[in-house]
Parts: structure tokens; C-alpha cells; sequence
């Protein structure tokens, strides 16, 4: 699925920071540049108001939808100043919906909201995923044509499927041995 550059890059930036697992400025400023954020220095005390700030999105991943719209609007209603066009740094309109003086922790949360509510209206949730591999935390925003991710990655779709393979393959030893 095609989510619009804006919350595509929201979207994708809530999983970066529900995934992180550095929450120093250098690592964040470097999470963040990768998420094509700019102006992404930030101290040590924005770096922990960040890592609060991904706790608070990691349970929109894998809830169900009306539980993932009440996340989202709080998360919204925390964070959001004000949507508008913007031209900055030579780039062509686009959407924004944070105040162009706003600081990085501001912007974070601005964006990260407003992604996972366009994420949301254009998916109906089921595109912001959680890996259902046991032992897996990892969480996802799911771009595939179909929109039937189960897993983070194929590692952990491969060692699924080798398990319930393994499995089905012993239960078909046991009953051979057993005369079933």
C-alpha cells in the first residue's frame, strides 16, 4: 500500500521509535535524519521526553481498530498544533502539522501522530503491525500489496514456518511409530 509521503514517513518514523532501542541524542538525530526529518539535533533531556513519547505509541501497533483510534486521538490531541503547507528549504508543498518554530520533541510527537491517524483512515489500522513471531517485539508499518504481513521480517517468518514444520514432522514420526 501507497500512504501518502506524510504519513508514510510518520508512520515509519512511530515503528523506527517503538523499535529503538538507543535513545541517546546522536542515535535519535541519526533515526531521525533516516526518517527524513530536518533540523534533528536534540539534548538529553528531548531525548527522554522522545523515549516517553515511544512508549506512548508502541500500543497503537497490532491493536484493534477502536482501540487504536482512541490511542491515536490522545495522541493526537497531546501533540498536535496545526496542519499547513509548507515550502521549507526548497522543497515542494507539502503537508506539515507542527508550527515551523516548533522544537524536535514537538515535532516528533507532531509527526508520529498525525502519520499513524493518516495511516489509520487510509488502512483501518491493519497496516501498523506487530510481529507475531513469540518472543518478537518488533513493530511495523505494512507496505505490501495485499496488506497481510504477519512478521517484522523474513528471519522471523523463516523460523516460524522451520518450527511449525519441525512439528509436523515429529507428530508424522510419532504416529508412524505408534501405528496410527
Amino acid at each position: 500500500m501507497h500512504f501518502n509521503a506524510y504519513g508514510g514517513n510518520g508512520a515509519a518514523l512511530s515503528a523506527a521509535l517503538v523499535n529503538a532501542t538507543d535513545f541517546r541524542p546522536g542515535p535519535l538525530a541519526a533515526l531521525f535524519t533516516a526518517n527524513e526529518m530536518i533540523r534533528t539535533a536534540l539534548t538529553p533531556a528531548q531525548a527522554e521526553e522522545v523515549r516517553a513519547w515511544a512508549l506512548r505509541l508502541d500500543p497503537v501497533f497490532g491493536a484493534e481498530q477502536g482501540e487504536q483510534v482512541r490511542l491515536i486521538n490522545d495522541l493526537l490531541a497531546t501533540s498536535a498544533s496545526f496542519p499547513h503547507v509548507s515550502t521549507h528549504d526548497g522543497l515542494e508543498p507539502h503537508l506539515h502539522f507542527f508550527s515551523p518554530e516548533a522544537d524536535i520533541v514537538a515535532r516528533v510527537r507532531d509527526t508520529t501522530a498525525g502519520g499513524l491517524a493518516m495511516a489509520i483512515c487510509f488502512s483501518s489500522g491493519t497496516r501498523l503491525g506487530r510481529c507475531e513471531r513469540d518472543g518478537c517485539a518488533i513493530v511495523f508499518v505494512d507496505t505490501s500489496r495485499n496488506g497481510r504481513r504477519r512478521f517484522c521480517s523474513l528471519a522471523c517468518a523463516n523460523r516460524v514456518n522451520v518450527a511449525a514444520h519441525r512439528r509436523r514432522q515429529t507428530q508424522i514420526d510419532v504416529e508412524g511409530a505408534t501405528g496410527r
